[in-house]
């Protein structure tokens, strides 16, 4: 009974749903389906937000989700389109964005930056995430490297022609060191990955190269090249942003930046920073900070400015 009306609540807010019954008797997977335009869709449910997109001859997929969760959203994207799946792209290079691959039929072209190809044989967690050692063998190495990516970009790169177009930008690290924005240009639509998640202080993935100290800059980069193309940005794990939300986000991590930079300067330690931010009122509609994300956060910005100083030049001799 609870489940009829959980899925009578998200069609009436506008949303389909398709459920997997897994095994065993576990919790069902369910995956929700936010249509943007008549080709272009998000899938939500099981991770990060899958992106589909609809073309003439077929059909590309940004992100697909957590292990296990590539099945469901090979069925959900049948009822969606008959079409073949030819492309991934995957955004960035943890689990709940690349996962399902492996679930993807072999013939599937995966398109990532070139950074995250590196990062996806190693599949890191964020630090304080995960034991050292417990990502081996990863998914990957299982399914005998099959869903690890077949082509990567620098800065940019496109896909596919007129309304079918698909490109591909790098502005920087974030998240990551291998963020990846996709832009659809005949729809309008950003999708962002988790370098902007929602409104929300993000995951500061070091381990994976990314930087809190780049991380503003880098969206702001993107909204200064992408805000002009299109006029929706799908995000990591909530759902849409406007252009001047994107670049009131990429404030909000200029903004955080700095007040960790300003606390370190002070002496401040960064638990302490972590107990007392909170986000500043002028960023209306936002996730009200977690004392334990704004400490991983804060703590790779604080980590960043400790620099270490050259040695000192010793005396030449006469």
């Amino acid at each position: 009974m609870k489940r009829i009306v959980m899925l009578t609540a998200l069609l009436a807010a506008g949303a389909v749903s398709y459920v997997v019954a897994q095994q065993g008797g576990q919790k069902p997977m369910v995956v929700e389906v936010q249509k943007l335009k008549d080709n272009l869709f998000i899938l939500t449910g099981g991770g990060g937000n899958t992106t589909v997109f609809v073309q003439s001859d077929g059909i590309t997929v940004v992100d697909t989700k957590n292990p296990g969760w590539g099945a469901p959203i090979l069925a959900r994207i049948r009822e969606l389109s008959p079409k073949p799946i030819t492309t991934i792209i995957n955004t960035h290079s943890h689990g709940d964005h690349v996962s399902g691959n492996v679930e993807f039929p072999a013939t599937v072209d995966i398109v990532v930056h070139e950074n995250t190809a590196a990062n996806m044989k190693e599949m890191m967690s964020p630090p304080g995430m995960g034991k050292p050692g417990a990502n081996k063998p990863t998914i990957f190495d299982q399914n005998q490297g099959k869903g690890l990516p077949k082509r990567t970009f620098d800065d940019r790169l496109t896909l596919f022609k007129g309304p079918d177009q698909v490109q591909l930008h790098y502005f920087g690290r974030g998240h990551t060191n291998g963020d990846a924005w996709v832009l659809f240009p005949s729809a309008r639509v950003v999708a962002t990955g988790d370098i902007v998640p929602g409104k929300r202080v993000p995951i500061v993935d070091s381990n994976n190269g990314g930087s809190g100290v780049e991380y503003g800059e880098s969206v702001r980069k993107a909204h200064g090249r992408l805000a002009r193309l299109a006029d929706t940005f799908v995000t990591g794990h909530a759902m849409t942003m406007t252009g001047a939300e994107l670049m009131e986000y990429a404030t909000f991590m200029r903004e955080f930046a700095e007040a960790a930079r300003a606390a370190k300067k002070a002496g401040t330690a960064v638990d302490a920073f972590a107990k007392s931010y909170t986000i500043p009122a002028k960023f209306q509609g936002y996730t009200p900070a977690q004392e334990g994300s704004v400490l991983a956060a804060a703590q790779v910005v604080y980590d960043e400015l400790d620099v270490i100083r050259p040695t000192s030049t010793r005396p030449t001799g006469r």
